[in-house]
């Protein structure tokens, strides 16, 4: 009986860490442009205090992040999103403020101020010490007290930096912060895909970059087809800038079908542009970025004649859903299903259906139509800063790691204790702790994101080892009690 009750909490403790994992993946939404980057961890930070009501407070570390970027370059980045934590290698997407919590947040350009005066923008750390009041200052508690600020702002949080040198700074930027506008994005082509009938230029798809110069090439199938990548004026196009307008030049007679171009740029990330992932992991905000590497995809579809449909979709927070917008450039209507409805755009014409989408959820998007038309979108709506956390996947060396929303412990000590110490406790003393409350004693021990599944895989594991004693302890009574 022992052995089958051991048997059933591995399969079950396994079942529930796959489980973890895959919600962690997340899906590819179709992604207009910008950075894409993966979560390297929490790097340089300190320890703040949230206020998390009826006089409680929780201790939680607070700094700065770093996210590698597909085809090369490092992002740092601060989080806005105090209450939800982040789950491990997260993929990441460069998006607009207006698809995350700062688009309905009358403070956001104050948390720019904050980004562009403060570390590590300002890498003079005895200059904004004076100039703040706070002293003297290392990285940690600049980042620290950076965080700070920004959470007063994103969250509307009462967190206060436990170092009184950078909740010196934290004071500081919060009184001087200034409403800036949303800065441009990296690199974005808007829309991600159209289509036309043969014979003429396609388009326009036109690009938004903060670079000064981006190249642009068709693709593989694009140059098989025959396709060439134009200006307005139908001229050959390789290099553009800001504001360019691209077109697809399909010649007559092509077999209907589809292709794509690619632009690409490397430039700085523009600090202050927000990040948010297709899985359930906190949204981040651009602190730094290295020369990186930047890339983004437009689709045609063509035909000589019927509907010519084309698909995108994009996080309509205000809405709380998915804008799903379906264009017909063909010469007859083009009927598609969405869910269990039925939709139908005439010729030339352009529809939005906006799907239902509660915050947090992940969503699954398919527009069927004729011939075996289909697109798919996928990810998890984030629009506010409060939230059910998700299962996190842990850290470095399979140690879940510490998260900025409030653990199970507060000030009168527990598990996960702070002041008054506990198992992975802080300055006084928790038996794995450190002075910025991190797990372990290395790597991305303090990646924000404690699991909200590790406390019910702990208690099944502890269920599990009880019951599997206590039938040992009844078989081997069992047995005395025969004899």
């Amino acid at each position: 009986m022992a052995a089958s009750v051991a048997t059933a909490g591995l399969l079950v403790l396994g079942s529930l860490a796959g489980a973890g994992s895959a919600a962690a993946d997340g899906g590819d939404v179709h992604h207009q442009g910008g950075a894409v980057a993966t979560l390297d961890g929490l790097k340089t930070y300190d320890t703040a205090r949230l206020d998390v009501g009826n006089g409680r407070t929780k201790d939680i570390s607070a700094g700065l992040f770093e996210m590698s970027v597909e085809g090369g370059g490092q992002l740092q980045t601060y989080c806005i999103d105090i209450h939800n934590p982040t789950q491990n290698k997260a993929k990441y997407l460069e998006t607009p403020w207006g698809q995350t919590s700062l688009g309905n947040n009358n403070d956001a350009g104050k948390i720019l101020w904050i980004l562009r005066n403060s570390y590590p923008q300002v890498d003079d750390l005895n200059a904004l010490a004076q100039k703040s009041g706070a002293g003297k200052l290392s990285p940690k508690t600049a980042a620290a007290g950076t965080q700070v600020a920004i959470w007063r702002f994103s969250d509307k949080a009462k967190v206060e930096a436990k170092d009184r040198r950078a909740e010196k700074l934290a004071d500081w930027l919060e009184a001087q912060a200034q409403n800036l506008q949303e800065p441009k994005t990296s690199l974005t082509l808007d829309p991600n895909a159209v289509s036309g009938k043969s014979g003429s230029k396609i388009g326009p798809v036109t690009v938004h970059t903060d670079a000064e110069k981006v190249s642009v090439a068709a693709n593989s199938d694009a140059t098989a087809a025959g396709i060439k990548v134009t200006d307005k004026d139908g001229q050959p196009i390789t290099s553009v800038n800001d504001g360019t307008e691209l077109y697809f030049d399909v010649p007559a007679g092509t077999p209907d079908g589809t292709a794509s171009l690619t632009a690409k740029a490397t430039t700085q990330v523009p600090v202050g542009r927000a990040f948010a992932s297709p899985s359930k992991s906190q949204t981040q905000i651009l602190a730094g970025s290295t020369e990186s590497t930047i890339s983004a995809d437009a689709t045609v579809n063509w035909a000589s004649k019927g509907a010519i449909p084309s698909v995108t979709a994009e996080k309509n927070c205000s809405a709380n859903g998915i804008d799903v917008k379906v264009s017909n450039d063909g010469d007859a209507p083009f009927t598609f299903k969405l869910g269990d409805a039925e939709h139908t755009v005439p010729a030339g014409e352009t529809k939005t259906v906006t799907v239902p989408v509660g915050e947090d959820e992940a969503y699954d998007i398919t527009v069927t139509g004729p011939d075996g038309f289909s697109e798919r979108f996928q990810g998890v709506l984030d629009c506010e800063t409060q939230g059910t956390p998700a299962p996190s996947t842990g850290g470095s060396g399979g140690t879940p790691p510490t998260s900025p929303a409030p653990s199970p412990s507060d000030t009168d000590g527990g598990a996960t204790g702070e002041t008054t110490g506990g198992t992975t406790g802080d300055t006084t003393g928790g038996t794995t702790g450190d002075k910025t409350g991190g797990t372990t004693g290395g790597g991305d021990l303090a990646e924000t994101g404690s699991s909200s599944a590790t406390p019910l895989i702990a208690g099944l594991a502890v269920a599990l080892v009880a019951a599997g004693g206590a039938a040992l302890f009844l078989l081997r009574r069992k047995k005395a009690a025969g004899q």
